[in-house]
Parts: C-alpha cells; structure tokens; sequence
C-alpha cells in the first residue's frame, strides 16, 4: 500500500497553534514560580519551552492530508475526513497567491473551500538540490505525481514549473 503525506497548514490555523504553544509555555512557567518561588524561573522556563514546542509539535503532525490507494484523508487535531479519489478531478501545479508554487488537487462536491485539497506549497525552485528541504520537497512532488500517475488523474502543470522541475530538480516532465 502507497502512503503520502503531504498538506499545507493554513495560516490562521498556524497562528492558533502558536497561541496555544505559548499558552502552555506561559501556564507552566507561572506554574512552576506560583509554586516554587522566583527562585525558579528559569527551570519553569525551561520546562514550559519544551511543553510548548512539544505542543507545537503534536499539533502541526497531526495536522495533514495523507494520500492513499483507497482514499485521500485530511486530518487535523480535533478529527479526520476522508475523500474518494472519484471526487477528484485534476491535480494542478500552479503559482499561489504568495508567489509560491502550489500542488493542490481540484475536487468536485463536497464542503472543501474553493473545491480544493492544496498537498504542497513551496519556494519557486531555481537551482539543484542545495539542502535537506529540497531534497524532502522533491521526494513529495515525485511521490504525489506517481500516485496522481496510477490513479489516472491529469495534472495541468505550469510550463515555467515544469521547466524548472525538470532542469533543476531532474523530474521528467508529465507524459500527458
């Protein structure tokens, strides 16, 4: 069985966690001087640090859209959907709003925003591999495309992108 993961988190959701991590970094540190004494500060600093990024952590993994044979599943903290590939009718490689490359899937029904599942959003890629991110980004894209391939979905792909992809990051160009 192939699985992908891949999704964007969503600004205002991104905010939302972040608040949260610092609630609890906040909350602990009061914690453990309301208890302790001033003398402990740093110690509840320290412990409210890592409580916060462990909370960070845990949401933004939970958070995510996981690409399967049998179905697309979007998660996030508080609950999960899942999305039949029939309802899917294009995947499109794109620029978004932000000047970036976007890799969104276009469904038809459903409730989904704009009647899109955006998988990726990454920097326009201008030279070869330079560093772990790239090499993370270029797996996901190949990744997404051969499941896309499989499941016989078209993917409408910018020329400059497709390009780009591959001159730089030695992807083949799409066979439709």
């Amino acid at each position: 069985m192939t699985m992908v993961r891949a999704g964007v988190v969503p600004g205002r959701r991104a905010m939302f966690y972040g608040i949260a991590g610092l609630l609890v970094t906040s909350g602990i540190v009061a914690a453990t001087v309301g208890v302790f004494g001033l003398n402990r500060l740093f110690t509840g600093i320290l412990l409210g640090v890592a409580a916060g990024v462990g909370v960070l952590f845990l949401l933004f993994a939970r958070d995510g859209v996981v690409l399967t044979d049998q179905s697309i599943v979007r998660r996030t903290p508080w609950g999960a959907a899942t999305i039949d590939w029939n309802r899917v009718v294009a995947g499109r490689f794109a620029l978004d709003e932000k000047s970036r490359w976007s890799l969104a899937l276009d469904l038809n029904g459903g409730d989904e925003q704009h009647g899109e599942l955006v998988l990726l959003s990454i920097p326009p890629v201008q030279r070869p591999i330079a560093n772990a991110y790239d090499m993370r980004k270029r797996e996901q894209v190949n990744e997404i495309r051969s499941i896309l391939r499989r499941k016989q979905i078209p993917v409408i792909l910018l020329p400059e992108i497709a390009e780009a992809l591959t001159q730089h990051w030695r992807l083949a160009p799409p066979t439709r």
